[in-house]
């Protein structure tokens, strides 16, 4: 039998906190070996409860979560980290990632998912959970082609020239972490599930364009 994922969870709302454990809980292969609602406490609790993995608010008192994923990186790198959020705004995500988490989750995802997230993000998968998708609207849809980001539409072209990850982030002096999240995300808006999937879809959809240039793209 595989041992239990120890998971640490911090966040200074109770009820978030509850709700969080409550869902870990119900899964058999997850064991919460501790609470924290700062940021001090969490890592003081890292600290003696070595866990697996610490779920973690972006916004508590004392230490800012972006300051203690990467200190918890820094001193616990074997520790993966995992950002719950209501921000979901581009910068947020980025800066977590950055700092070295493996995943940033909204808290808008149903409690249900927050466990597989966690497996997910423990075998060393680094994305992001998107929100929920926007309502149904009345009437036949409007087909439309993927909205990529410029720095997306950059990734995605480094891509379709052979560039791996690790030479990606070199030329856009990215964190491999933070091209991984720009790839999920491409993955995920162009209906593909890995990379030759991609690059199949972009040549056949006219969106490589021409290569080169990376650094001159911002995000």
């Amino acid at each position: 039998m595989e041992a239990s994922l120890k998971v640490l969870i911090a966040d200074d709302h109770p009820l978030m906190l509850q709700g969080i454990r409550r869902a870990l809980e119900a899964s058999d292969d997850i064991d919460v070996v501790g609470e924290a609602r700062c940021g001090e406490e969490l890592l003081a609790l890292a600290e003696r409860r070595k866990p697996d993995l610490v779920l973690l608010d972006l916004h508590m008192p004392g230490l800012h979560g972006i300051e203690c994923v990467a200190e918890l990186k820094q001193r616990w790198p074997e520790i993966k980290a995992v950002v719950i959020s209501a921000s979901d705004d581009r910068s947020s995500i980025d800066s977590a990632l950055l700092a070295g988490a493996s995943a940033y989750i909204l808290k808008s995802v149903s409690p249900v998912d927050i466990p597989s997230v966690l497996r997910q993000a423990a075998t060393g998968a680094v994305y992001h959970v998107p929100s929920a998708p926007a309502p149904r609207q009345d009437g036949p849809a409007v087909p439309s082609g993927p909205e990529l980001t410029p720095r997306e539409t950059t990734i995605l072209r480094a891509v379709a020239d052979g560039r791996t990850t690790k030479a990606i982030s070199q030329d856009l002096w990215l964190s491999e972490h933070t091209v991984k999240f720009h790839l999920t995300n491409i993955y995920r808006k162009l209906g593909v599930s890995n990379r030759s999937a991609a690059v199949r879809y972009a040549y056949e959809n006219d969106l490589t364009g021409t290569s080169g240039a990376l650094s001159a793209v911002t995000a």
